[in-house]
């Protein structure tokens, strides 16, 4: 047995900051494998990933998405088919009021909700405030020649503009940012972000208060349309309803767009004739994001439940099985994008990444953070010459250092120093 074999990938620190030799010893073990420590298939293959989500609808439950195995099921399953159980169990498992663990009919119609307000209209029109807002924290540390890039803009950025599409006041949002603490999956601490139904429960009064207002007097913002949306047969839903979708854009909205932007400028930063490239020809951004997105997935994890009993990639899979996709481990595989550990922008597979995941629970807030990167990109390009990662705080090249949020389900760095030259 090898070290990797040990390692509980859940609660280990130790392959926080570079899962890949773990998820390519899985792989060359058996794409799909069941995991010692918590019982869960971990499923490490692009083909044996794209199987599952076409398999989603019918086999598989989101029940489990946000915290996977842990923690384990609050039931025996019983049977090849324990559809009946998910639906008993349901309401008490974690994050069970939010759309991402939704199934069928239930996701469908928030998902409808959301699409209708989410449209490419309303963030075209939202970029002029990200150009505005990404120059004025450019101003507040250019002159310095240096930042530490997801304090100083990132996380500053990715909160301010879902805190304005949504229409949060201004007065309110460092409040709220506060209150939402660590993410879900945080190893080793913060329960109350992990096993409750609703674990954003204690944002209801805020948000409800806004979304009554909003039905009362919309004001064009993002809540003001949640307010007022309506089901496909024109019924109005209860104000929770949109409450809860309010609360998780919030939380959400602001996390996966830092986390992209820090991985491209820390690529940026340690490829230093793709960011000459890029100054060449500023319409390769969009290519350069989706390479990013492939190498350094936002999201390590998302897990499924089986309802029924199945298979992936011929391997059986019992009713019951908690089934964990490793995004980042699909998007390095092998057998479906070669050399996958090198950064090119001519790969001919560029967009067949699954950082975003894919099918019905594809996440909603994918083309926010692809624009949000874009134009960071462009205005640091444009104002900044020769970005460089910091070899005081992170070491020089061949010998990085860098620290990752301790999180099995995200990946995200826990901060990124960079220097750069006026231009």
């Amino acid at each position: 047995m090898s070290d990797l074999d040990s390692i509980d990938f859940f609660t280990d620190l130790s392959v926080v900051d570079d899962p890949n030799p773990y998820f390519d010893h899985l792989r060359s073990k058996c794409p799909v494998l069941r995991e010692p420590h918590h019982g869960t298939m971990m499923v490490t293959g692009y083909a044996e990933a794209m199987e599952v989500f076409s398999k989603h609808r019918e086999i598989f439950s989101s029940c489990v998405a946000v915290t996977g195995p842990i923690p384990p099921l609050p039931f025996t399953p019983q049977g090849d088919d324990i559809s009946g159980q998910i639906s008993q169990h349901l309401p008490g498992m974690p994050w069970s009021a939010h759309l991402v663990t939704l199934d069928g009919p239930a996701h469908a119609a928030l998902r409808n909700i959301l699409n209708a307000i989410l449209t490419h209209t309303r963030l075209k029109k939202n970029e002029e405030y990200v150009e505005k807002l990404a120059d004025r924290l450019i101003d507040g540390f250019i002159s310095h020649g240096k930042c530490e890039f997801v304090a100083d803009y990132a996380h500053a950025l990715s909160t301010l503009v879902i805190a304005d599409l949504l229409g949060v006041p201004e007065e309110d949002r460092d409040e709220i940012l506060e209150l939402l603490g660590q993410p879900p999956t945080q190893i080793g601490g913060d329960p109350q972000h992990k096993i409750a139904p609703d674990p954003l429960a204690y944002l209801d009064a805020r948000f409800t208060s806004y979304m009554q207002e909003r039905r009362g007097n919309p004001r064009g913002d993002m809540m003001s349309d949640l307010a007022n949306a309506r089901f496909k047969d024109g019924s109005l839903p209860d104000l929770d309803v949109p409450v809860r979708l309010a609360k998780f854009l919030f939380g959400a909205g602001q996390d996966t767009s830092a986390r992209l932007m820090a991985s491209c400028f820390r690529l940026l930063g340690e490829f230093p004739h793709i960011q000459r490239h890029l100054r060449k020809e500023q319409q390769r951004i969009p290519d350069f994001i989706e390479e990013t997105l492939r190498m350094e997935s936002p999201a390590k994890l998302i897990s499924r439940l089986a309802r029924s009993t199945t298979t992936i990639g011929g391997v059986a899979v019992p009713a019951g099985t908690i089934v964990t996709l490793g995004l980042g481990a699909a998007n390095r595989d092998p057998r479906h994008f070669e050399a996958p550990g090198e950064l090119s922008l001519d790969r001919p597979n560029l967009r067949d990444h699954i950082a975003f995941s894919r099918g019905a629970h594809a996440c909603p807030g994918a083309p926010l953070a692809r624009a949000e990167t874009r134009i960071t990109l462009q205005r640091f390009l444009d104002r900044m010459s020769d970005i460089r990662v910091s070899e005081t705080k992170h070491g020089a090249p061949g010998a990085r250092r860098f620290q990752y949020e301790p999180t099995y389900l995200l990946r995200g760095l826990s901060a990124l120093h960079i220097e750069f030259d006026v231009a």
